[in-house]
């Protein structure tokens, strides 16, 4: 019934006219990363208000709404499952899920919203070896996810798998994974600039121009000057 009553809810709060523009936003023409991903028109703030009223519903019923065709439907599930992981004592089962059901995760948004605080979170403690096979995957969502669980480990000022991580993409030929680990990477010279710069003095000649300029946002203007006429 929690599902169910869950499904209604988003049929009501549906707006097409706002969903033609998010599967624009989102790039699901044909040959785009997102092709033929669905949406219902709901906002991200509506889809936190679901998650708050269905907090705990079971994981067997995330599992069903990730499976969804609709984009809204994947979002609210994992955003559930965060929150479930954060509050809950499933922490080891809700990462296996999580993995588990990866081809569910296809968007960057996804992505983003959940692998630091699900993946990123669990392997603080723990071996990493899965993310070096991630980043090594044929699907960007899988390599998206090892870049972003390294959020976590970043906050806890810990920069050794980004800085690997960061090294074993830069020949990858995807926009979205560029802007991810420039992210990552600026994310780290918030914490420890000599780290991002080491990384860049290393690096930045073959680093992808997105990747480049991601990662330098936060650098003094006279830095980021610096490390552009470096760069490719």
């Amino acid at each position: 019934m929690r599902l169910k009553n869950l499904e209604k809810d988003f049929l009501n709060l549906a707006n097409p006219p706002k969903a033609k523009i998010l599967a624009r936003f989102f790039k699901t023409g044909k040959g785009e990363y997102g092709e033929g991903d669905k949406f219902l028109g709901l906002t991200v703030p509506q889809q936190r208000s679901l998650v708050k009223k269905y907090k705990d519903l079971a994981l067997s019923d995330c599992l069903k709404l990730l499976a969804s065709e609709f984009h809204e439907h994947r979002l609210t599930a994992l955003l559930i499952m965060v929150y479930q992981y954060e509050k809950t004592e499933k922490k080891e089962e809700i990462y296996s899920l999580y993995l588990q059901n990866t081809k569910y995760i296809n968007n960057w948004d996804l992505v983003d919203l959940t692998a630091p605080k699900i993946v990123g979170n669990f392997l603080l403690n723990k071996d990493r070896s899965i993310l070096y096979r991630l980043a090594r995957s044929k699907n960007i969502w899988k390599r998206r996810i090892a870049v972003l669980a390294t959020f976590a480990f970043i906050r806890a000022g810990e920069f050794e798998d980004i800085v690997n991580i960061a090294t074993m993409l830069l020949q990858d030929g995807h926009d979205l994974i560029h802007k991810a680990v420039g992210w990552m990477l600026r994310e780290m010279g918030k914490k420890k600039a000599v780290e991002l710069e080491k990384f860049l003095d290393k690096y930045t000649p073959i680093m992808p121009r997105t990747m480049l300029r991601y990662s330098i946002e936060k650098l003094p203007e006279k830095k980021r000057k610096y490390y552009l006429t470096l760069g490719r």
